[in-house]
């Protein structure tokens, strides 16, 4: 029996084409948020992606409608809420992509978004992440974030947040890092860091990720064509006692896992005093210790962080990392960029 033919297509390979981008989209309880999202996703210019939504126990029959109605979504579901970190980390574990973007449920992109932040992480080898332009969805004209800052005092904040978007220009920026909300990653960075911190559950995770990237030398660019609307805090309450309470466990983490020596021993008094400064301005206006609650977590288990210190870089690297950081502002102005913040957050939300 002549068995050439069959030995012939045993053999032939099959060109298997990966996506270049893998779109990681963590969901819990965000049924109402999937359309608009995944819609705004399937409208891109440019669709050499995949989208895998990791659902964290949902109860909203999130799964369910998914596999009914997105058959071209990769969904990951798990049976609990493992946090945004987890998921992301789960999302990234699936896939063989270049680069891994990150993106909030209650987030609705502009066709343009995902071509403009792979045409920014491209242009150096050296680029590790590229942080969105996000915008409040209720008034697009105010921006949201434009990347991720934080000075000597460890205070991290949203750039340019409540700032109206006018004559911001279309340049590319470097900056700290990117929020998390609207992402893109370079796999190879993410791999050489250690990927996201998932003892953070949510909250503070990006800004980790951002520290530990600019410590190993990678860059990060603001892309301001890269524009996405954002329901801030949608599915987690901004100000919330849940919010807060992570919050401030991640905040004494980030401190304890990246701050280098000698330089964390002397900026150790300035962080304390602005950390309560903040901490006075939650607890007089809103009566709530959730945010001092969370600290003293943080601190009760500050083996958690101090244990992952080993990563840090040698003292090449470690002298790097002042450039990346913002000048430290008063406390007055601080609390004058949270009141506008959370004004348009408020704002958001009602």
């Amino acid at each position: 029996m002549n068995t050439s033919d069959g030995n012939k297509s045993n053999s032939a390979r099959v060109e298997v084409s990966l996506p270049a981008v893998s779109v990681i989209v963590p969901n819990w309880n965000g049924r109402h948020l999937l359309p608009t999202c995944l819609d705004a996703l399937s409208a891109q210019t440019w669709q050499d992606f995949e989208i895998i939504v990791v659902d964290n126990g949902s109860t909203d029959d999130s799964v369910k409608w998914l596999r009914e109605h997105w058959s071209s979504v990769r969904v990951i579901a798990n049976s609990e809420n493992l946090g945004f970190a987890a998921a992301v980390n789960q999302g990234i574990q699936t896939s063989a992509a270049t680069f891994v973007a990150t993106l909030n449920n209650d987030t609705q992109v502009e066709p343009g978004w995902l071509a403009a932040l792979a045409g920014a992480i491209e242009s150096e080898a050296r680029v590790g992440l590229c942080a969105s332009k996000m915008l409040f969805a209720h008034r697009p004209g105010t921006i949201n974030s434009a990347g991720v800052r934080i000075d000597r005092a460890c205070m991290a904040w949203d750039r340019l947040g409540g700032e109206p978007d006018v004559n911001q220009g279309t340049e590319l920026v470097e900056v700290f890092g990117a929020c998390a909300g609207a992402a893109l990653y370079r796999r190879a960075m993410l791999e050489e860091i250690g990927g996201f911190d998932q003892d953070f559950f949510m909250y503070l995770e990006d800004v980790d990720v951002a520290w530990r990237a600019r410590l190993a030398g990678w860059r990060c660019l603001y892309v301001p064509t890269a524009r996405v609307l954002h329901r801030h805090s949608a599915s987690s309450v901004e100000g919330s006692p849940f919010k807060n309470l992570y919050s401030g466990r991640s905040k004494v983490w980030l401190v304890i896992k990246n701050y280098p020596f000698p330089a964390g021993l002397l900026y150790l008094p300035l962080v304390v005093c602005y950390d309560l400064g903040t901490l006075s301005y939650r607890q007089i206006l809103k009566g709530d210790w959730s945010a001092l609650r969370g600290r003293w977590e943080g601190l009760a288990h500050w083996r958690v962080a101090w244990r992952k210190r080993h990563w840090l870089p040698g003292r090449k690297a470690l002298s790097r990392w002042p450039t990346a950081m913002s000048p430290v502002t008063s406390l007055w102005s601080i609390h004058a960029h949270m009141r506008r913040f959370m004004q348009r957050v408020v704002e958001s939300q009602a």
